[in-house]
């Protein structure tokens, strides 16, 4: 019996584990198409197994996971905890997907409530279709808005602080007396949450309706949220239990998530299936 040297079997462990290096390398680039595309009874069997799904990748050949005890990370992309906030209140938007039936009464609300022009937006809603079954899909209606985030690039990259994050409440502000239409802004958005508005020659965007709904109720709800009938807008503060929004980001048995978690811009703007 010929038996393999001992230089033979390190060579031969050497090559593959460069060729194991090079798969992940190559699984690096890829891009994560977003834990949203997994049906939620796959997401809960991982969970069953002490797993969370944080990535898809190849249309979901491919998953990265993540131990259950990094479930905040894992499903959210940010912070949902109990203890310290960055703002007091710290205001957060949870969109129930699944409920949305692109009526678009919030789009109506909040271009009535914050006069938004007509060739712009600061909420839309996309329209997606994910597989239900073999030879099923399922269309799925995705309210966007600015995310409103603890660390958001727009606010980076303003060469004049136009845009701002409100040292109170968190709100990504705009200040149209100071932006001078650069657009550096729209084009460092992950959301695609900003337009130029010709008429005032600024950059308009969503604000959580800071200075019109929000203020005449009290901190309470946007216009949007109180548009919708079928209550797919929750608002509400993450520092006080008694609102819609912290009940529903900390009720048990729901996996949240955010887009673009791969940006660690911690959004605040959750997004839940029912």
């Amino acid at each position: 019996m010929n038996l393999n040297s001992k230089e033979d079997l390190e060579e031969d462990r050497m090559k593959v584990n460069k060729e194991d290096s090079m798969k992940i390398e190559d699984l690096k680039k890829l891009s994560n198409e977003g834990i949203e595309n997994i049906p939620s009874v796959e997401r809960r069997q991982f969970m069953q197994f002490g797993l969370a799904i944080t990535g898809v990748f190849l249309g979901g050949t491919v998953l990265s996971l993540t131990s259950a005890k990094n479930v905040e990370s894992a499903v959210s992309g940010g912070k949902i905890l109990d203890g310290d906030y960055p703002y007091n209140p710290h205001y957060t938007m949870v969109i129930r997907e699944k409920h949305c039936i692109d009526c678009e009464k919030c789009l109506d609300a909040c271009r009535s409530t914050n006069n938004v022009s007509l060739h712009g937006y600061r909420t839309d809603i996309l329209e997606r279709s994910v597989p239900k079954a073999p030879g099923e899909r399922e269309r799925i209606f995705m309210p966007i808005l600015c995310n409103h985030c603890n660390r958001p690039p727009c606010v980076r990259v303003c060469p004049t602080r136009a845009t701002f994050k409100d040292k109170i409440n968190g709100i990504v502000r705009m200040d149209i007396t100071k932006c001078i239409g650069c657009k550096t802004c729209m084009a460092a958005c992950p959301y695609n949450a900003r337009f130029f508005d010709e008429e005032i020659r600024a950059i308009d965007k969503c604000n959580f309706c800071y200075d019109t709904r929000l203020k005449e109720s009290n901190g309470k709800i946007t216009a949007c949220a109180a548009a919708c009938p079928a209550n797919v807008r929750v608002f509400g503060d993450l520092t006080n239990p008694e609102t819609p929004a912290y009940k529903l980001i900390h009720s048990s048995g729901k996996v949240f998530w955010v887009l673009r978690p791969e940006l660690n811009s911690m959004p605040n703007v959750f997004y839940v299936e029912k």
